[in-house]
């Protein structure tokens, strides 16, 4: 299994040429480049561990306003996506639980992600797979100032599925590949 430092080596790749460097998010490129994002590692989890690390990170989040998001991998857990969609679900309630609904939320990425309404191979789903499952927690003030700031926040979508389709799924494929070796 990778070390720490690996892991996060790989994501932070990852954001650098998909996310960022195809433009999927147009607001991660400033906090990549500012250094504003944690990206802690969570390993040897349950669920249950997993949700406590969850609102552990809300705490660090709001004792270091500096601090403008979070990637909470998960290297060796939730590897199916069903258990991870199940974490996601558990964790979004326990941000209402614990008093942080309106304050951060939960943006998922995960290796197998697809979305409902699309076949599971649709190379579509590459917009939101990442080499780990990682549940990214962002601050909600932030991300409306820059939706707001943001010519056309409700294309994203399709300008993303558009840079899909144009890629093909082999690049997707090969780039998360090449992470793993």
């Amino acid at each position: 299994m990778f070390t720490d430092e690996r892991v996060i080596d790989q994501c932070k790749q990852w954001l650098d040429e998909i996310i960022i460097g195809l433009n999927f998010c147009p607001f991660a490129k400033k906090e990549f480049v500012n250094r504003t994002i944690a990206y802690p590692v969570l390993r040897n989890v349950d669920i249950e561990s997993a949700l406590h690390g969850l609102i552990q990170e809300c705490e660090h989040l709001t004792k270091h306003p500096e601090i403008s998001t979070s990637l909470i991998i998960f290297p060796e857990e939730f590897s199916f996506f069903d258990d991870y969609l199940d974490l996601v679900a558990m964790g979004e309630q326990l941000l209402i639980d614990q008093g942080y609904e309106g304050i951060y939320q939960i943006a998922t990425f995960h290796p197998d992600y697809y979305f409902a309404d699309v076949a599971e191979d649709d190379v579509s789903n590459y917009t939101n797979r990442s080499p780990f499952p990682i549940l990214h927690l962002l601050r909600e003030d932030s991300l409306a100032k820059a939706i707001k700031a943001h010519p056309d926040p409700e294309g994203i979508p399709d300008k993303n599925i558009e840079v899909c389709d144009h890629k093909g799924i082999e690049f997707f494929q090969q780039f998360l590949v090449s992470l793993r070796s």
